[in-house]
């Protein structure tokens, strides 16, 4: 068996889709965000822009950030010594979960080493636990919420993206005593469109179904205290289980979930993802404590990330460019083919020192890959110029159609 063709036949596939992932090498600027060295490709580290950054307001260069890390590194050192059982709750650990508990209005909330392993743990937990349990998800939902529910090994059914007609009849159709759970995302992040939670909220309270909320994409940016789209529509407290991160708008790393005291000890006593990971680094816990306690109390860069979106949503329809309808902070560009969105890329970063990257199947449906850029209140209306400026020549260039 030649086992290095089977695997260089897979990876000349995705090349030949124009599907294959290159990682940029770069080092990020602090204190100057969004400007960073790009050591691709060039003769010593060359300056860029980045525009597709999910540290969406700058947390992870923010001073209080990284002096409670600092601290935290001088006081206990590197690692967290193992496993939440071998080497035990790190203080800064107890801290974080109850500021996330109480970000959300729970009983309870648990860490984990990201929001895929989050999701991941938590989905297939509770899909075991259940019995004859059905779960209803979301065909956009993200990959970690479907290897979720596919390891539970309970039934799934799919609805059609946000669409609670389609949700209903599903709900209709199955027996009322049978456990029920409902998995969506609050913001989709390729699109930028929102649940509607409260109204599946409605239908979970109709039907005796429990809900998860993935609310990556949202918790720090929305909402009074940064509590996700569940706080900005006074929903939170209707959702049974809420699924966050702090590697996104808190700058760090990590991912949660929040829930009721007896759902959220189940998942730390089944859920083999939590049980024998290693747990986040306190140094890494104590940046995201300060960083979700800043961001309870500051609405400043959750108001600057609006703007500039909105923004940069501007400029590019009144300069003729395919923007895709969002009402959050994400800023697609539909570009329609793999090939030439990973063109647009390259020409982006190469000539003009732009970094965005481009977004193909299978993180989107075929003949909609896009361009997805994160504005933050650190991009400045020249930067946005600039930008806008770029993409129309490059545009020209390729002969891209334009907006209808």
């Amino acid at each position: 068996m030649d086992y290095d063709r089977i695997f260089q036949a897979a990876i000349d596939r995705l090349h030949d889709e124009g599907r294959y992932r290159v990682f940029i090498d770069i080092l990020r600027n602090k204190g100057a965000f969004p400007n960073a060295r790009c050591f691709a490709g060039h003769n010593g580290p060359k300056p860029i822009t980045v525009w597709c950054s999910n540290d969406y307001l700058g947390m992870g260069q923010h001073p209080a950030v990284i002096a409670a890390m600092e601290q935290a590194l001088h006081d206990v050192g590197a690692g967290s010594g193992g496993t939440r059982n071998i080497g035990g709750n790190t203080h800064y650990h107890v801290d974080l979960e109850a500021e996330l508990a109480d970000l959300h209005g729970k009983e309870a909330a648990l860490l984990f080493t990201s929001g895929y392993v989050s999701n991941e743990a938590a989905l297939s937990t509770l899909g075991k636990l259940l019995p004859n349990c059905v779960i209803f998800s979301d065909e956009l939902n993200h990959a970690s919420m479907i290897a979720g529910i596919k390891n539970s090994g309970c039934e799934k059914k799919i609805f059609r993206h946000n669409d609670l007609a389609h949700l209903q009849e599903l709900l209709e159709a199955e027996d009322a005593d049978r456990p029920k759970l409902i998995a969506f995302e609050s913001v989709y992040s390729m699109d930028g469109d929102v649940a509607p939670i409260t109204a599946i909220c409605d239908l979970a309270d109709r039907f005796g179904a429990i809900t998860y909320l993935d609310e990556v994409h949202a918790v720090g940016m929305y909402g009074e205290r940064g509590g996700g789209i569940s706080e900005r529509d006074g929903v939170a407290h209707r959702v049974t289980i809420i699924e966050g991160t702090l590697g996104k708008a808190f700058g760090v790393m990590g991912g949660y979930i929040a829930a009721e005291k007896n759902i959220v000890d189940c998942i730390r006593s089944y859920a083999p993802g939590f049980i024998f990971t290693t747990s986040l680094s306190p140094v890494l816990v104590a940046g995201a404590l300060a960083s979700v306690r800043h961001l309870k109390g500051s609405a400043e860069e959750r108001d600057g990330q609006q703007a500039s979106a909105a923004m940069l949503k501007r400029k590019f329809a009144d300069a003729g460019l395919p923007v895709m309808p969002s009402t959050t902070h994400i800023v697609p560009l539909l570009v329609g083919c793999p090939v030439k969105a990973k063109r647009i890329s390259d020409i982006l970063l190469a000539e003009y020192g732009f970094y965005v990257q481009p977004i193909n199947f299978p993180t989107v449906p075929r003949g909609t890959e896009r361009l997805r850029f994160t504005p933050g209140p650190c991009h400045d209306e020249a930067m946005q110029d600039e930008l806008t400026g770029a993409l129309v020549e490059i545009w020209d260039r390729l002969e891209m159609k334009a907006a209808a």
